[in-house]
């Protein structure tokens, strides 16, 4: 039975082998941005139900973060693409370049949040210093959280995958990710707005 479960894998692998390369991947990796941040929003909508069952569900919160999701895919597509280009020098061990890759990866991911705020905002019909408000607002809530979760996660990433695999490595990661992303931006108040 191992021999046949192998075998599975290899046809799925063949099957969905074309979808990670060429001019798919950015597809893909847009596609599944959008997914996976619009089904981060079910998971937090039905937890939020939950505890408030009188809460009605909201269509548009979803759609807005999987339009959100969809604006996002390109733009890491292309970051981790460029992230790839650091290459190691003769002599530089392997584990320093992932290090330079995931600190610069950290540096940049408040960028990303911003993002996220902003086009959640203009979605909403909000002005885009209203998304810039709500991020300065949460940004603490944002980052610290990012800090906990994102640098091992890229060490992973960048250590044992190779690079057509980043941004759906990203992505199953980022569905707990987004989950949290969601409570903070549908929350009525932030935690620590008295930090910024």
């Amino acid at each position: 039975s191992m021999g046949f479960s192998w075998q599975r894998y290899s046809i799925l692998a063949r099957y969905y082998a074309p979808l990670f390369g060429g001019r798919n991947l950015i597809i893909t990796n847009t596609v599944s941005s959008g997914f996976l941040l619009g089904t981060a929003d079910i998971i937090q909508q039905s937890l939020e139900r939950r505890r408030k069952p009188t809460q009605k569900w909201d269509g548009d919160r979803t759609a807005h973060m999987f339009i959100t999701g969809c604006s996002m895919g390109p733009l890491l597509h292309y970051w981790y693409f460029w992230i790839d280009k650091i290459a190691p020098r003769k002599g530089v061990h392997h584990v320093k370049i992932v290090i330079i890759k995931v600190t610069i990866d950290q540096i940049f991911a408040p960028a990303f949040g911003l993002w996220y705020f902003t086009v959640m905002r203009l979605l909403q019909g909000h002005s885009m210093a209203d998304g810039l408000n709500e991020f300065r607002e949460k940004f603490w809530d944002y980052y610290l959280a990012e800090l906990t979760l994102w640098p091992g996660a890229q060490m992973i990433n960048f250590l044992f995958l190779p690079s057509h695999y980043r941004v759906m490595f990203v992505n199953v990661v980022t569905l707990g990710w987004n989950v949290y992303l969601s409570y903070i931006k549908h929350r009525i108040s932030p935690v620590y707005t008295f930090l910024f």
